[in-house]
């Protein structure tokens, strides 16, 4: 089958659908997780500026590079990295081998996220249940709650005894996480218009509508002033302070969903008669509307609960807002409203992520669609099981290496191997007639600020490691 082929058999039938699906990869645990988790950690508006600078020059380069480099070659990371290369060199070997990193990456960010995925759908049960709101605000119960679901091992002895002592699947969540999985690989396997399009129609315009409500909520809540005015206090020295500026950029990258995999498969889905740069710029602003409406519910919600606000960490989610719902007026319905929200998020982004390795096996071995969504999810299945006890650590390695690398694999490709008419082609395919074509600044900006800022990304995020 060929990348034509594929083109044909499936893709995006609406500008919103595909508008939709790229906003639900990009509005994931990055936005409602991690990004409160930064905001939290370098203090609010300190944080803030840096963080909007670099969504800006993300999105004006490396979004509409990703989205315009799939739709060109019609095919994900392996295809297009090696179409670029063939139209320089006229061989496309060095490209695939190239293009297979992305793939790499998007599979572990995947299986690291099927872990995650399995907290939220044990937590949104809870919440619905009510078995959450029961812990109380006892920390301890809520701890040991969180401690039962996500336990970790420091040694390859207690992992194993994790595994004896509750059997293969009884380790943490594994049930729940296998049942989050399957829900996602029934998405896949309706296609991309059937599953990914619709599915996401239904939820990012749920998700957007329930954190709004929660946002109201909260406002009107004693104490919930102190949260509003720690998101907007700027500490100029902050920005002095380079690991500010640093975790904004890795922050903006793996808020945005730009690693060289998701966004190219996407953009191969996206008709010839879309503009890329109207779709890049609609992605990018409704990520960032998410992030804050984010970080609007979570911090003056624990300033309402009289959890200092700079208190965040990756616990910051299960543990110190469980304790905030279940001690406020209403707790029960709020937390379980919020639970379902991460649960829309996280699965609209494990879709996306997924979504690569199945469109490789599609692509190069000739699989059809369910067949190809069966293997990537058994393995998806085995991995996310035995890494439970390390996926902080899991999730640390994909994300300061892996990603940011195929970012800027992506960008190489796209701004120095492919030619630059080629390139800007691309870039201008579905502009209405009388448009203006993008601006002079596009290709250097592309080919020198963001190609550098990834390489720098890179580097840095290694040095200063995890978000802690």
């Amino acid at each position: 089958m060929s990348n034509q082929t594929l083109e044909k058999r499936d893709g995006f039938q609406s500008k919103w659908g595909f508008i939709l699906a790229c906003i639900g990869s990009a509005v994931g645990m990055g936005n409602i997780w991690r990004f409160p988790i930064m905001v939290s950690k370098f203090g609010g508006l300190t944080f803030l500026i840096p963080y909007f600078i670099f969504v800006v020059l993300i999105g004006a380069s490396g979004v509409m590079e990703e989205f315009a480099l799939g739709r060109w070659a019609g095919a994900g990371p392996v295809g297009a990295f090696g179409k670029c290369t063939e139209e320089r060199t006229g061989k496309k070997g060095a490209g695939e081998a190239i293009g297979a990193i992305p793939i790499i990456g998007s599979l572990m960010l995947a299986i690291g996220y099927t872990v995650v995925l399995g907290w939220i759908f044990k937590y949104c049960w809870m919440g619905i249940s009510g078995s959450l709101y029961a812990l109380g605000t006892d920390m301890g119960s809520i701890g040991g709650a969180f401690g039962a679901t996500a336990p970790e091992a420091a040694t390859l002895g207690e992992a194993v005894g994790m595994m004896a002592s509750n059997g293969f699947f009884g380790i943490g969540n594994g049930v729940w996480q296998l049942i989050g999985l399957v829900v996602s690989l029934i998405i896949m396997a309706l296609g991309v218009a059937g599953g990914i399009e619709k599915a996401n129609k239904v939820m990012m315009p749920l998700l957007f509508g329930l954190f709004v409500v929660l946002g109201i909520y909260i406002a009107f809540l004693p104490g919930a002033s102190d949260g509003y005015r720690y998101i907007f206090t700027l500490q100029p020295a902050g920005l002095l302070n380079p690991q500010v500026w640093v975790f904004a950029f890795g922050q903006a990258f793996f808020s945005l969903s730009i690693a060289g995999n998701g966004s190219v498969i996407y953009g191969s889905y996206l008709s010839k008669s879309e503009d890329i740069p109207s779709s890049a710029r609609n992605v990018a602003l409704f990520d960032t509307i998410a992030a804050l409406l984010a970080a609007f519910v979570i911090l003056p919600a624990m300033a309402a609960g009289g959890v200092e606000p700079s208190s965040g960490g990756p616990g910051l989610m299960f543990v110190y807002l469980v304790n905030v719902f279940n001690g406020m007026t209403g707790g029960r319905i709020v937390g379980m409203i919020f639970f379902i929200c991460v649960l829309f998020a996280g699965v609209s982004s494990i879709v996306n992520l997924y979504e690569a390795p199945v469109a490789f096996l599609q692509e190069k071995l000739h699989l059809n669609r369910v067949p190809s969504v069966a293997i990537i999810g058994v393995i998806g299945a085995i991995v996310s099981v035995v890494i439970q006890p390390w996926t902080s650590q899991w999730m640390d390695v994909v994300s300061i290496y892996i990603c940011p690398l195929g970012a800027l694999l992506a960008g190489i490709m796209f701004f120095w191997v492919l030619k630059k008419e080629t390139a800007l082609g691309a870039v201008h395919d579905g502009r209405a007639a009388g448009k203006k074509d993008i601006g002079s600044w596009f290709y250097p900006l592309g080919k020198w600020v963001y190609c550098i800022a990834a390489l720098a990304a890179l580097v840095l995020g290694a040095a200063f490691g995890g978000i802690g």
